[in-house]
């Protein structure tokens, strides 16, 4: 059926929704530009995730947070909201000066900062008077990062006290998230969107409503990359359909992606037009022109719409690449406001704090992942399973073109894991032309990463990687078919040390089978990076089996034993199951993250492991000596 609407002038409107990471632009609105433009589809874009954050946080946006506070008047009130109250024209007299800062617009007020005299120090920074402090990492040179750290403690303060004070769903990074994580249910959504607004929804939909007054699209598009961005999403969309029923509206991102590939609500469909799954370039396009009324339904490709009350399924043979090759699209970052993105150092860290300091532009370099066998993983879907790199000379190219654009040279891969070859490639390039490029990015801890490929990607700018070592346990690597081993992670890691490259460890607890002598022994594993100097920081998360990994295809397997799945046609990911016998995940997780902890800082590396864990832990079976043998002796 072709649409009946007339082709129309308006702008298309792309749009990010709080909240994510304000330290740089997330990349899928740039990124759909660049391949629009190139298509001859002008288009706008806003991130209305770093906007909501400027209007809180700013002497205006404080005003409105200290009246809203004391009207509230609670029968007794948390700690952040009592000293934001407390101290509120100091708060107010600082924010914007810190604001500047943190942008790196005002640099010297580091110095105030710093001394410890300038800002109004609440709960969060409490902990900087333990010994050791915190704030022992920095070094007496250190007067800008120092300052960042503390300027970001006051930021987080003030978050606390809107979180605690006026919207419990608030949080640094994500909004509302506990109503999509998991959500079968669309139900607690639409309750929470017809519910009275919260202090930051009336926030939410006064920026939407002032986006759409701006630019009055006839088409937007709304990337929804995490369970935080939902709920804001949809009242975006709610507030654009006010102002003009005739738009019409695309939601699409990695949250669409894994958690509503078998969606059935119609309710969604009151307030978006459609959903688009997987790699979204073609699926927007064809969207657009179909809102136009240029093309029908048997055109549209990976997209769900309602039809007669029913959600339906649309998806035709192209007739031509899709997606298209990563060579061919450039994003186009020089259209978002650069210079007023917030770094946040929470972290004395250098290494955590890459992910929310710094204005990185991110990028992919390939999609896909060229291994695409963890039978943890998302293997199934189209963004793991369909690997195409860019080539190395068309990658260094679009480097040196977005830093001719923006005039920022900083580069974060989005990747789901960097493949040996292709860094090899693009380091040589890079170094070949004196790109001034500085980056980072995924990788597998895999026999590739050698001392020489190593050398060379520092050479080509490469300050630091990540990578999952997962249980740390060969067993267990083996039997998620990781293809690694820890000596193969420990060579890989030294070689990166080496080199000056930073490493981070993503680890996982609570993996099926798992054994409490197995985890011992892989915080055994990592205690020994860190004491050899081979990781700067890790993270521990615990094990969750998604719908669309070869796990919850053989469960048997694994030893476990599918729970139902909640009733309900929206959001479908995680799967609820029970493994007999096995250890309390969330008691381990805790004992982990506070090793890591202690780690990370250099502290209580030399004591035993078990010692972390209650009762009476076993002790490692992992040698002491085992990393220092495995990187001293021949590959």
């Amino acid at each position: 059926m072709k649409s009946s609407r007339p082709p129309t002038a308006s702008p298309v409107l792309l749009l990010t929704p709080p909240l994510v990471q304000i330290n740089a632009p997330y990349p899928a609105t740039a990124w759909l530009a660049g391949f629009l433009q190139v298509r001859g589809q002008p288009c706008i874009q806003e991130d209305l995730s770093l906007a909501l954050a400027l209007r809180l946080f700013s002497r205006d946006g404080l005003l409105q947070i200290e009246a809203a506070l004391r009207a509230a008047r609670p029968a007794s009130r948390a700690p952040s909201v009592r000293h934001v109250l407390k101290h509120a024209p100091a708060c107010q007299s600082a924010i914007d000066p810190v604001i500047q800062f943190l942008q790196n617009r005002n640099d010297t007020l580091a110095y105030r900062i710093a001394a410890r005299a300038y800002l109004p120090e609440g709960p969060r920074f409490q902990p900087l008077d333990a010994t050791p402090s915190p704030l022992d990492a920095f070094g007496p040179a250190d007067v800008r990062d120092k300052a960042r750290h503390l300027a970001s403690l006051f930021l987080d303060d003030l978050a606390d006290a809107i979180r605690d004070g006026l919207d419990p769903r608030f949080a640094f990074a994500r909004y509302a998230d506990h109503l999509a994580v998991s959500a079968s249910d669309f139900t607690p959504l639409a309750a929470a969107l017809a519910a009275p607004p919260s202090f930051t929804d009336r926030l939410i939909d006064d920026l939407a409503s002032e986006a759409g007054a701006r630019h009055k699209p006839g088409f937007a598009g709304l990337t929804v990359p995490f369970p935080g961005t939902l709920y804001a999403a949809l009242r975006i969309a709610r507030v654009l359909k006010k102002q003009n029923p005739a738009i019409r509206i695309a939601l699409g991102g990695g949250y669409v992606n894994t958690e509503l590939r078998s969606l059935t609500e119609p309710r969604l469909f009151d307030l978006v037009d459609y959903v688009t799954l997987d790699d979204g370039e073609l699926p927007l396009l064809r969207a657009i022109h179909h809102a136009a009324g240029k093309i029908g339904d048997d055109q549209l490709v990976r997209t769900f719409v309602r039809r007669a009350g029913k959600v339906v399924f649309l998806d035709v043979p192209a007739g031509e690449p899709d997606p298209p090759p990563l060579a061919t699209i450039t994003p186009a970052y020089e259209a978002l406001p650069l210079d007023q993105y917030i770094g946040l150092a929470e972290s004395a860290n250098p290494m955590h704090r890459l992910w929310s300091d710094g204005l990185w532009l991110k990028l992919p370099a390939a999609r896909g992942c060229y291994w695409h066998r963890c039978r943890f993983c998302d293997v199934s879907l189209p963004y793991i399973a369909r690997y195409s790199p860019t080539p190395a000379e068309a990658l260094a190219d679009k480097l040196e073109t977005l830093i001719a654009r923006t005039g920022r040279a900083g580069f974060h891969f989005t990747d789901e894991a960097l493949a040996p070859g292709l860094l090899a490639g693009l380091s040589d390039r890079l170094t070949a032309r004196g790109v001034p490029a500085v980056w980072w990015g995924n990788i597998r801890f895999e026999k590739g990463f050698t001392p020489e490929l190593a050398a060379k990607m520092a050479a080509a700018g490469c300050v630091a990687v990540t990578g999952g070592l997962e249980c740390a346990h060969d067993r267990l690597l083996a039997l998620m078919d990781k293809g690694i081993t820890l000596k193969d992670a420990a060579r890989a890691c030294s070689a990166f040390a080496n080199a000056g490259i930073r490493v981070h460890a993503y680890l996982m607890t609570g993996f099926p089978t798992q054994t409490l002598q197995e985890t011992v022994d892989g915080l055994e594993f990592v205690r020994q990076c860190f004491s050899a100097g081979l990781l700067q920081s890790a993270f521990w998360h615990r094990f969750a089996l998604t719908a669309h990994s070869p796990m919850a295809r053989e469960p048997d397997r694994y030893s476990i034993r599918l729970l139902p799945r909640p009733a309900g046609g929206f959001a479908c990911n995680e799967i609820p199951f029970t493994e007999p016998g096995a250890p309390d995940p969330v008691e381990l997780e805790a004992c982990l993250r506070r090793a890591t902890y202690n780690f990370m800082h250099g502290v209580c590396l030399d004591q035993p492991v078990n010692k972390w864990f209650p009762g009476r832990a076993p002790k490692p079976r992992l040698a002491a000596d085992a990393i220092a043998r495995w990187i001293r002796s021949p590959q």
